[in-house]
């Protein structure tokens, strides 16, 4: 398959072999945790035991089957990005492991301060340090990337944007902190655990919206942590997307002005996790935003348009000038 000149097929060195076993484990717990929220009604923070490590696993294969493909592509520091792979590969493993472990012993993985339970007192050890090098992992990436073209300039542009913004959504779980220090919470065996922080900003947790759970009475920085995370593969379907289009519209088959789109599309997308990031932090439900936050999503609105349509303009006025035709001549019998 060629998508932009970018060879993605069957080749021995398409693909990152660790990260795709990590991606095979995901995918066997994204379907136990399906299963588990059929057949176990427990609860934790009125939601599923299962939702999370659910949540976790189809994130982890989105990003490990991106990282998979992405990393044999790069052509300069090859071993470095491999190894990288590698460690992102054993790290999501281990780190989303004690998420399903703690789910299936009913109780929390996120913010639990339970000194008591041996099991969580090594595994917070393992999983904040996991957390740092998933973090590190992405940012060595993300600077690999700026001295690396991979395909034409409009999937470069989105792979180099895309990885950078993922590194700054998972810099945003660091602010996930304890914003209202230490308070109980029961989990699925009615005990009481001590818990530190939460997601919520100015809220509790709980209550939130259906599959997210992002919270609708207050701030919640997930929201941001979601987009960012995400962003690369929003960019790479854009230049799929004006890839295909390209086959109709003629001026899209400039590389310039398809490169100028998937730009258009980068700064909407990176305003859109900078207002949801300012929102969250000023305590505002994603599902209730004020006037405040309204202009900001405007302006970003009218900036990625802006970017469009200079682009567009652009392009058109590029495009070379088709020869006129000619008439054809009407033959008139004399006579």
């Amino acid at each position: 398959m060629q998508i932009t000149g970018l060879d993605t097929g069957g080749t021995g060195r398409a693909w990152h072999r660790p990260l795709l076993v990590m991606v095979a484990a995901m995918t066997g717990l994204v379907i136990a945790a399906a299963i588990g929220l059929v057949v176990d009604g427990r609860e934790l923070a009125h939601e599923s035991i299962w939702a999370k490590p659910l949540k976790f696993g189809v994130s982890f294969v989105i990003y490990g089957l991106t990282l998979a493909w992405l990393l044999p592509q790069l052509q300069r520091a090859r071993r470095t990005m491999w190894t990288m792979g590698t460690l992102f590969a054993i790290t999501g493993i281990v780190d989303v492991g004690f998420i399903a472990l703690m789910a299936a012993r009913g109780t929390y993985s996120h913010f639990n301060a339970d000194d008591t339970d041996a099991v969580n007192v090594v595994g917070q050890q393992i999983f904040q340090s996991g957390v740092i090098g998933l973090f590190g992992v992405s940012i060595v990436i993300a600077i690999a990337m700026l001295w690396q073209r991979i395909g034409d300039k409009g999937l470069t542009r989105a792979l180099r944007a895309g990885i950078g913004l993922a590194a700054t959504g998972m810099a945003v779980a660091f602010a996930i902190v304890p914003m209202s220090g230490e308070r109980m919470a029961q989990d699925a065996n009615g005990r009481s655990v001590p818990m530190m922080g939460g997601h919520g900003i100015g809220v509790p947790d709980g209550g939130g919206m259906p599959v997210t759970n992002w919270s609708t009475v207050g701030g919640d920085l997930r929201v941001p942590h979601f987009i960012g995370l995400h962003a690369v593969q929003v960019f790479v379907l854009a230049v799929v997307v004006l890839a295909m289009l390209a086959t109709r519209v003629s001026w899209l088959r400039d590389e310039k002005a398809r490169a100028g789109l998937v730009g258009a599309v980068v700064v909407g997308y990176a305003g859109l996790f900078a207002v949801t990031a300012w929102q969250a932090i000023r305590g505002q439900s994603l599902i209730h935003p004020d006037a405040d936050t309204l202009l900001a999503a405007g302006g970003v609105l009218v900036a990625a348009a802006a970017v469009a349509a200079v682009t567009i303009v652009r392009a058109r006025r590029r495009m070379p000038v088709e020869a006129p035709t000619q008439p054809i001549p009407v033959l008139v019998r004399q006579g």
